[in-house]
């Protein structure tokens, strides 16, 4: 008995839905440059071109993901909203009204100097977490740092002596990621919540308030 469908059953069936996996970089010379690297690297090391799992997995960390299983993830945070819906830029004009800030963000807030450096490491749980939220924002998005680099970059937002802590607290969170053998970091796309970009907008604000005081 001949059980497979027929020809005209077979026109008629639907395909299997594929996941679809959105890319975005926001910064796209920086994404080019971690795909170049890997790419050498593979080339180097076989004399085949990247299979396409390898090629899933490059894509996924020159765009600043762990790997292409976490970027698969991430997927639903990805899509594009529509425009209709899509909530107005933080950074917006210098003379836009500042939203509200929460109690821990204007706390948070009193952390950071004129400049946008932390001065003090906060006490409060609350506030540390949302302190490094700016901190966060330092890095580049699709850049692949090592551990020293990393230090540098702390160390010039933080002037209290010690990078060490903020470093861990950011993979803590999972806004940084980095590599078993500490040899690469990276920072991990995120969309910050309502009370985090009311923070990160009076930061930048307070920024420019001081470089125009200084000119």
């Amino acid at each position: 008995m001949n059980t497979e469908p027929s020809s005209a059953a077979r026109r008629h069936e639907r395909p299997a839905q594929r996941h679809r996996v959105p890319l975005h970089s926001p910064d796209l010379s920086g994404f080019a440059k971690a795909l170049r690297r890997q790419l050498l690297g593979h080339h180097a090391e076989h004399a085949e071109p990247p299979s396409h799992t390898q090629l899933l997995q490059m894509l996924a960390h020159a765009a600043g993901h762990r790997n292409w299983q976490a970027m698969r993830a991430m997927a639903p945070m990805l899509a594009p909203e529509p425009p209709a819906e899509a909530p107005p830029p933080v950074d917006d004009t210098p003379d836009a009204p500042a939203a509200p800030l929460s109690a821990a963000a204007a706390k948070a807030l009193t952390q950071f100097d004129d400049q946008g450096r932390l001065t003090r490491w906060p006490h409060k749980h609350s506030v540390q977490r949302l302190a490094m939220w700016v901190l966060w924002t330092r890095f580049d998005t699709g850049r692949h740092y090592t551990e020293r680099e990393v230090n540098t970059l702390l160390k010039a937002w933080t002037i209290y002596g010690d990078h060490v802590t903020p470093r861990r607290e950011l993979i803590n969170m999972g806004l940084l990621a980095r590599e078993d053998d500490c040899s690469a970091y990276w920072k991990l796309p995120q969309r910050p919540g309502d009370e985090v970009q009311a923070l990160l907008q009076a930061v930048r604000e307070r920024s420019r308030r001081g470089l125009r005081l200084a000119r």
